[in-house]
């Protein structure tokens, strides 16, 4: 079930929005705020994939591959070419929506665990590629000195800066997101994700919007990449390999599969839990694991669906006092 997409979302947003302007201002220092930061770009990520997953219900595991590639992409040309930043990100976003273009026109044909699996082995070859191509990407060591934006002479390089930069881009995204939900093209998604069947029957090009949608969220997830490698001017390929599409893919079930806020909630815990858990080493993914069997056990819709319920459950009892 999709959650609802109305003007009430947009006000929500709106609010959200005004209120995270003063978290430079609270933040008790520089590692918090630039928490803040990470979980603005974590954000654009799990709803990029959460416009895939839940709302044409089509399953990626090659999320982490995608925001990679928007990364080195921008990182190789700014740190190895000395190409601005404004440059290299309109051309990590066609580079990264062309390979989406290209890995989804077959894989997106299967369905099921069939297209998990072919998304799981465009992953695994883009992590080697990362790894390999040591000349562009520095190898395991990682790519280093990967320039700041610059806007009218000035270096957005600084924490508070670069938080209000991100708040602005991730926003907007966010906005673009809800404008495509509320398209005829996002109403065609919603219905092929329920009935493909019938959406063929209605006339809706399945396999065009599927293929739509694959490369639009491909292209935001570069672009979560492209803020992560200018904020830390430093990537390495274990921030884009497989266990990170796995990661990603946990994070929108436990906010939500097809809810809004969803994303909001899967990316907070995407951010904070392995700060969190730092000091248990390994069992970070054990920790993981219990909270998502916990929580799909008793919120089958995720922290999303339970907000909705708790929030129904207020509603209504308000109703009943006023009825009094």
């Amino acid at each position: 079930m999709h959650s609802a997409i109305g003007p009430a979302t947009y006000r929500g947003l709106a609010v959200l929005g005004v209120l995270l302007l003063v978290v430079p201002w609270v933040a008790p220092n520089a590692y918090i705020l630039n928490l803040a930061t990470l979980w603005l770009t974590n954000l654009l990520l799990v709803a990029s994939l959460n416009l895939l997953m839940g709302y044409a219900g089509q399953i990626s595991l090659a999320h982490g591959a995608f925001y990679g590639i928007g990364a080195y992409v921008s990182g190789v040309l700014g740190a190895k070419y000395g190409i601005s930043p404004w440059i290299g990100l309109p051309v990590s976003l066609a580079v990264t929506g062309l390979v989406a273009l290209v890995v989804g026109w077959p894989t997106l044909r299967l369905k099921g665990h069939y297209l998990a699996m072919a998304t799981l082995g465009f992953n695994a070859i883009a992590s080697v590629l990362f790894v390999e191509l040591r000349d562009w990407t520095g190898g395991p060591n990682g790519l280093v000195n990967i320039p700041p934006y610059v806007l009218f002479g000035w270096k957005l390089d600084s924490d508070r800066v670069f938080f209000y930069f991100t708040l602005v881009v991730t926003f907007g995204c966010l906005v673009l997101l809800l404008n495509l939900l509320d398209s005829r093209a996002g109403r065609a998604l919603r219905a092929l994700s329920t009935a493909e069947i019938g959406a063929e029957c209605m006339g809706i090009d399945v396999h065009w919007h599927k293929l739509l949608v694959f490369v639009v969220s491909a292209m935001f997830a570069a672009l979560a990449g492209c803020l992560y490698a200018h904020h830390n001017a430093f990537v390495s390929p274990e921030s884009f390999d497989f266990g990170v599409s796995v990661m990603l893919v946990v994070m929108v079930a436990l906010g939500g599969t097809g809810h809004w806020w969803g994303a909001f909630f899967g990316a907070l815990i995407y951010t904070a839990l392995p700060e969190l858990l730092r000091s248990v080493g390994d069992l970070e993914m054990l920790v993981f694991g219990v909270s998502l069997v916990l929580v799909l056990l008793f919120f089958p819709r995720g922290l999303g669906g339970a907000l909705d319920w708790v929030l129904a459950r207020f509603g209504r009892g308000r109703a009943e006092g006023g009825a009094r």
